[in-house]
């Protein structure tokens, strides 16, 4: 969107406030000039509850009513609305930009002219640069790259002046500032006045006092002369009566503001507007507009030129002067413009003025980021026909002049540390250590890193350095010779690195194994001279159980094969261990080699307690401990202490790990030498149940269901109960499921079916037959059929006949 003008929003705000205090018909008066309305009847309403449509609305037709812009500002005024409300309401209008706004016709042609101007010429820019490959991505970042531009880009942000501040004593009054007098001790009084458009102010009825032109200082001392005509005392010592006379409201100016500014012309501001409150209603300068020649203009005369970068960059407000009525902002283009790119802490595009350097201009970039290499650096020059590179030292920045269009590259410097030597390895403190006179040379540069450690490896020690090819070199060094003094020390040049080995990085690690009846077994170091109680030691000693007189060492075979036959690669060791890990001489005899395999093993008689359980009716239900390896399941009757009169040992359930396994325990009860009367184990499970009173008929019946037991009901009974078979029931294939977990299925001989017996708690299972589907024979399976069946039919007349002439 386009931004609106602050004159504009200035006057529908006002327009807002007066049009809220009387009617518009009013301001329609006979080809006169508006009168405005004076009736303090009229209420004063809130402008905070009025809509900026209605705003607009009243705005236009009070336009049409003839009144000026002028007349409808003092129309507010005189109601009694200050500028501070009148701030208010542009503020809240400033914070709503969706709501429809009447814009002037005018205006918005010729915004949107100049931002139609400053996208072609960046459209430009970008045609022309094709031809530089280097410039293009720089110049068109520019606008938004300028250093300053932030400043008047953020729409939301206001740079308005302070109404609520002390008046200023260099402030100069003129027609329609108001004056206020207060008159207090022995007497008391109020005044309001207002300068005239003659210049002048009336106080009771004594002559006008002229005022126009002079400061608040100045008016105040003319102002009490003449109250001292009703007041002969007035502010004379002791006298008892005092005034006191500042500002009230301020008169509004208008200002314009043209040249290379964003939004250039006039706009309506107060009177203690100062010129960067006017930059900054105007958007400051454009894409071609100069932040360091804005120059003040005041009756045809230049007052003051404006350097925004003093303001920008120091914080330095000297410029920041007062504007009054008709006074002109005129923003000059801009002469040279240079890029900073690169290690800079605020890289863009900045404006140089002549005879600057530029070493100004990188402070005003913030200076240089500590990554910066400034030792050189390059820039980019337009001839005029094409494009230059050159470079600038360190020394040539506080005397070179920019020229327009340069473009500076800053690099960061080299990721390289120039006097550096390193340790590495076997040493108390290893690292990077500075190259100095204390630290130049093999022995010194170890002596820095507070010596060898007891581990490291002097036979040989390596050196690594760069010899300036793509190779780096290494010197060895026999770090024994050289710490004994029996070679000369060697000298270290930058970017060395000093390698000591431990004992340990030279050689395979190497592990023992343990396992069976020790707490922590596993893998663990091997160490020289270690025996079997060092290692369980290590392992956290014996488990229950473990037995330190038969430990098993298994060794593989290395050189000793003499008394071994070729196929045999390893050893076998039995050895005894003194018990709680004691020392003993004898221990120490035999020294453990890498790679062992101890075994520490159990005692044959230690096993833990295992139990099984017994839930149901019986008497004594719970856990009970097999006592020896051979207890069976009848052998639990007589721990529980026998069956409840309500138990059904018949469908007795025996359970082993989760799973039901089908046994009868009627008959183990009965006869304990069966064979499933089952050794108990760890962990079984024994339910005896009480009696069971269902049936349950399912399958291939027209009626599955479950139904009570009758020992009068015969199978066919209670398949009738059922609803009977269905035609896909296989009533061959019938099986009945007890709760013991067994099942017996029907029995077929030649025409005779016998059906296996229903018991409480049993499930009747009639399978239902797959029906296959029906497929028409080809005719070659029709001529093999007739074929089989004739040839059977010859084979039986030929046996007939054979057997006829036998008899």
């Amino acid at each position: 969107m386009h931004y609106q003008s602050f004159v504009r929003s200035c006057f529908r705000n006002t327009l807002l406030l007066l049009l809220l205090l009387t009617n518009i018909g009013v301001f329609a008066q006979n080809n006169t000039s508006p009168q405005l309305p004076t009736d303090p009847t009229q209420p004063k309403i809130d402008p905070s509850q009025v809509t900026n449509q209605q705003a607009v609305d009243f705005y236009n037709q009070a336009k049409s009513a003839g009144m000026s812009d002028m007349d409808i500002e003092k129309a507010a005024l005189q109601r009694g609305y200050t500028l501070d409300q009148i701030s208010t309401m542009r503020k809240r209008l400033q914070q709503k930009p969706n709501e429809k706004q009447t814009n002037d016709p005018n205006r918005d042609e010729l915004d949107e002219t100049r931002d139609q101007d400053d996208a072609d010429q960046l459209e430009d820019e970008a045609n022309n640069e094709r031809d530089s490959t280097n410039a293009r991505s720089a110049r068109n970042r520019r606008l938004s790259r300028t250093f300053g531009s932030a400043f008047f880009s953020r729409t939301t942000s206001t740079f308005e002046p302070n109404l609520r501040i002390a008046t200023p004593r260099n402030y100069i009054l003129g027609p329609e500032d108001e004056i206020v007098v207060d008159i207090y001790g022995n007497a008391v009084d109020n005044f309001r006045m207002k300068i005239s458009p003659e210049g002048t102010v009336k106080m009771l009825n004594l002559a006008p006092v002229y005022v126009n032109g002079l400061t608040i200082e100045q008016a105040s001392e003319r102002i009490v002369n003449r109250l001292r005509q009703a007041y002969s005392t007035l502010n004379r010592p002791g006298s008892g009566t005092y005034s006191s006379i500042t500002l009230g409201n301020v008169r509004s100016i208008h200002v314009m503001i043209t040249g290379e500014a964003a939004r250039p012309g006039t706009y309506t501001v107060s009177s203690l507007a100062t010129a960067f409150n006017a930059l900054s209603i105007s958007g400051g300068p454009s894409l071609n507009g100069s932040y360091r020649n804005i120059e003040v203009i005041r009756n045809n005369k230049i007052i003051r030129k404006i350097d925004l970068y003093k303001f920008l960059v120091d914080a330095d407000l000297r410029d920041n002067i007062a504007l009054q009525d008709q006074d002109i902002i005129l923003i000059r283009p801009f002469e040279t413009r240079i890029e900073l790119n690169g290690q800079l802490k605020r890289p863009g595009i900045f404006e140089a003025k002549p005879g600057e350097t530029l070493g100004n201009i990188i402070r005003y970039a913030g200076g240089f980021t500590p990554e910066a290499y400034t030792k050189t650096f390059t820039y980019q020059r337009n001839t005029g026909t094409n494009y230059m590179i050159g470079s600038i030292d360190s020394l040539q920045i506080e005397t070179f002049a920019p020229k327009n269009g340069d473009i500076f590259n800053v690099k960061r410097i080299l990721d390289i540390v120039a006097n550096q030597v390193e340790i590495r390895g076997a040493v108390t403190l290893p690292g990077p250590y500075a190259l100095e006179e204390r630290c130049n040379s093999v022995l010194k540069l170890i002596q820095m890193a507070q010596g060898l450690s007891p581990r490291a490896f002097l036979n040989r020690a390596i050196l690594e350095r760069s010899s300036g090819e793509t190779q780096t070199g290494i010197v060895a060094i026999d770090l024994r010779k050289l710490v004994n003094g029996e070679i000369a020390d060697i000298p270290l040049l930058a970017g060395d690195i000093l390698t000591i080995k431990s004992v340990e990085d030279l050689k395979e690690f190497t592990f023992l194994t343990i396992s069976g009846s020790v707490i922590n077994p596993g893998n663990y170091y091997y160490y020289k001279d270690i025996t079997i109680a060092d290692l369980i030691f290590q392992a956290g000693g014996y488990t229950e159980g473990g037995i330190p007189y038969r430990i098993e060492v298994s060794r593989r075979v290395k050189n000793d094969t003499l008394d071994l036959p070729s196929s045999q690669n390893v050893r076998i060791f039995s050895i005894d261990v003194a018990d709680n890990l004691v020392l003993n001489p004898d221990d120490q005899k035999f020294k453990l080699q890498p790679q062992d395999i101890i075994v520490v093993r159990k005692s044959p008689r230690y096993e833990p307690q295992k139990s099984v359980t017994v839930i149901g009716e019986v008497r004594y239900p719970g856990n009970y401990t097999i006592i020896n390896n051979f207890e069976r399941i009848s052998d639990l009757f007589g721990k529980v202490g026998g069956l409840r009169s309500e138990a059904y040992l018949p469908g007795a359930r025996f359970y082993r790990g989760q799973e039901l396994i089908a046994v009868d325990i009627e008959a183990i009860v009965n006869k304990p030498s069966l064979p499933s009367n089952l050794l108990l184990m760890h962990g079984d499970t024994l339910v005896i149940p009480r009696r069971l009173e269902t049936v349950r008929i399912q399958g291939g019946v027209h009626n599955p269901s479950v139904m009570n037991f009758d020992s009068k009901f015969s199978y066919d009974d209670y398949i009738s109960q059922a609803g009977g078979y269905t035609e896909q029931g296989w009533k061959k294939r019938v099986y009945v499921s007890y709760p013991n977990g067994r099942t017996h299925r029907t029995k077929n001989f030649l025409f005779f079916r016998s059906y296996p017996k229903v018991e409480p708690g049993a499930v009747v299972t009639v399978p239902v037959k797959v029906a296959e589907p029906d497929r028409q024979k080809t005719p070659g399976e029709r001529i093999a059929l007739f074929s089989f069946i004739a040839s059977m039919v010859s084979t039986l007349t030929l046996a007939v006949i054979t057997l006829s002439r036998n008899n």
